[in-house]
């Protein structure tokens, strides 16, 4: 940092000198007083001094009345002085008189402060600034206070994530003092290291572009997000400088690519699915392109086959879309009435769909996705509980040909760059469909429904117990996060497209899919603890119905707790849920929500 005023050459001049003024004063007092070695101290005093109080400036003077005069004590008394910092020199007169000498300081105060200007912020404002500085116009100018004026100022900086900034200049000339702040930018972005993947593929997932200042911040966030892809298994940041301007920085991003062709093997069971086992074909890196190409199928009480193609990359100038087929054939599916089994039944489906979507130009938070879809749905082996032959009473509702095209527009307001969630996602869904049954009329139906996801979380809140007990983190907080959903329709909404309830993924506590309606409300609430880094805890409270006649008083609930563990295959979730009628185990990956 330059400056006319805390310099070193400066300051050790200004130290040289009194020190030289010092010696010849004390040379002159002990030539009067060549019968006294050490003359003693009659009076200490300061001069020079109009807005310091002489009082505060004594306080750090250690020689006294009534003890011998000592050379290297004054000299101290000068340096605490000039420690001070509201000085431009620092001298010392000693006066002989009756009995001993007396000692007097002089000081020359810095003049006062007029104006404080700031340079090249771009990132806060002066107002902004100013809050960090203590120093005032009207003050004395104090080169201490503003040393600690300017470390607070950086501090604020490097908390947002401009670790790069720095004071380069600092001058006070006619009581103005002006602070030259130099704010680096990013300067050319290189990747290297990739032979697979498409450069523009990597650049997108870099949150910083060339001409933005940098951010420290940013740049972690991301390197997570090109650890995230899975094409890499090395990817690490060098920086360099910008030939064309010296307050630029280039980004040297190096990464070492991976297989991204992947066999998965599979086998679980469900207490409504019973044992299933499959395999996958992945390759999450169609030609470079970060696209998603998969091909599986799983056998069991729930044999499925699947084909899939997506681009899941999505902002406000690239499209997000996704095309695929399927069929399944599930057996021993459960229908269930107020929590009783009615029937058991077998359900062939196939399908395929076709959707896109992109951000909002005008704001990032905004996204729309449009979905069509087409299934043809068979229902078979009705049969009683004691697996006699059964009826449903509305089995033309059930086989047929659906098409639906649903809207879903989206808003996230969750915060940006951070390690955990908080703030909120809107979801607003809109479906159009069309039933035409193997045997009966053609319905045609709407269905809207809309979902909020809220994520709070409670390190301020609750920072001293959690502190006392040792749960959470700066980064890993507790979080309380709810969601709620509500759906209504109109139209003849088909068996089959009715909202269903229940389950690991929905209403825990309950069956896979035991409620079903035309109308649902659903509420999930979740207290989630963390106690060690890839261990937490989670009590939990759910609440909902799905029904052809739906009312908020046959509205079903359920508490419980469950541990999240995360391993090398993802966050394993085991919940534990008091239901209406019974106590239900749900196992599952990942949050709920």
């Amino acid at each position: 940092m330059g400056s006319k005023f805390a310099g070193r050459g400066v300051s050790l001049v200004r130290k040289l000198l009194s020190f030289v003024l010092l010696s010849g004063a004390l040379l002159l007092c002990f030539a009067s007083f060549s019968f006294a070695q050490n003359p003693l101290v009659v009076g200490v005093g300061v001069s020079g001094n109009k807005e310091v109080a002489s009082n505060f400036i004594l306080s750090v003077v250690e020689t006294k009345v009534g003890e011998p005069l000592d050379r290297e004590v004054v000299q101290k008394d000068i340096d605490n002085i000039y420690g001070l910092g509201f000085f431009s020199l620092v001298d010392v007169n000693v006066t002989p008189q009756s009995g001993g000498v007396y000692v007097e300081y002089e000081v020359v105060e810095n003049p006062t402060i007029k104006e404080i200007v700031f340079e090249g912020n771009t990132v806060y404002s002066s107002e902004e600034l100013m809050e960090y500085v203590f120093s005032k116009p009207g003050s004395v100018f104090n080169r201490v206070f503003f040393r600690h004026d300017l470390q607070r100022i950086k501090e604020k900086y490097e908390k947002d994530g401009y670790t790069l900034v720095r004071m380069e200049d600092v001058t006070f000339e006619d009581g103005v003092v002006k602070i030259k702040i130099v704010e680096p930018r990013v300067g050319d972005i290189i990747i290297q290291g990739n032979k697979k993947t498409k450069t523009f593929v990597i650049k997108r997932e870099i949150l910083l572009k060339k001409g933005d200042l940098f951010n420290a911040v940013l740049v972690r966030h991301s390197l997570n997000n090109l650890n995230q892809l899975g094409f890499f298994e090395d990817v690490s940041l060098g920086f360099e400088p910008n030939e064309e301007n010296p307050d630029m920085v280039n980004l040297v991003f190096t990464v070492t690519e991976q297989k991204t062709t992947k066999v998965g093997l599979s086998i679980g069971h469900g207490s409504s699915s019973g044992w299933t086992g499959g395999a996958t074909l992945t390759e999450t890196n169609y030609k470079g392109l970060g696209q998603r190409a998969e091909i599986g199928f799983e056998t069991g009480d729930r044999e499925q086959y699947w084909i899939s193609f997506t681009e899941p990359y999505m902002d406000q100038e690239h499209y997000s879309w996704k095309v695929g087929v399927y069929k399944r054939s599930w057996e021993d599916l459960e229908e269930y009435e107020d929590g009783t089994l009615q029937h058991y039944y077998d359900e062939d489906k196939k399908g395929a769909y076709f959707g896109i979507g992109k951000k909002f130009r005008s704001d990032d938070r905004l996204s729309w996705y449009a979905l069509l879809d087409w299934h043809d749905v068979e229902i078979f082996n009705v049969r009683n509980p004691d697996e006699t032959p059964g009826t449903m009473v509305d089995d033309e509702d059930r086989v047929g040909t659906n098409y639906s095209i649903t809207g879903t527009f989206t808003y996230n307001d969750m915060v940006k760059y951070i390690s955990y969630p908080d703030g909120a996602v809107y979801k607003l869904n809109v479906e159009q469909g069309y039933f035409e049954p193997d045997d009966g009329d053609k319905m045609d139906y709407t269905k809207y429904w809309i979902e909020t996801r809220y994520y709070r979380p409670l390190k301020d809140f609750l920072s001293g117990i959690m502190d006392n007990l040792d749960i959470g983190s700066e980064d890993n907080p507790v979080i309380f996060a709810t969601r709620l959903r509500y759906g209504s329709s109109s139209g003849q909404v088909p068996w089959s497209e009715q909202y269903f309830l229940g389950g690991s993924s929905t209403l825990r506590g309950y069956n896979d899919d035991e409620f079903e309606g035309d109308e649902m409300a659903l509420l999930n609430a979740e207290l989630r603890v963390p106690v060690k880094d890839a261990f937490s805890v989670v009590f939990f409270y759910d609440t909902g119905m799905a029904s052809d006649n739906f009312s908020f008083s046959d509205l079903k609930d359920a508490y419980g707790i469950g541990v999240r563990v995360r391993t090398p295959l993802g966050n394993l979730r085991l919940d534990v849920a008091e239901g209406e009628y019974e106590t239900v185990t749900h196992f599952g990956f990942g949050e709920m929500f």
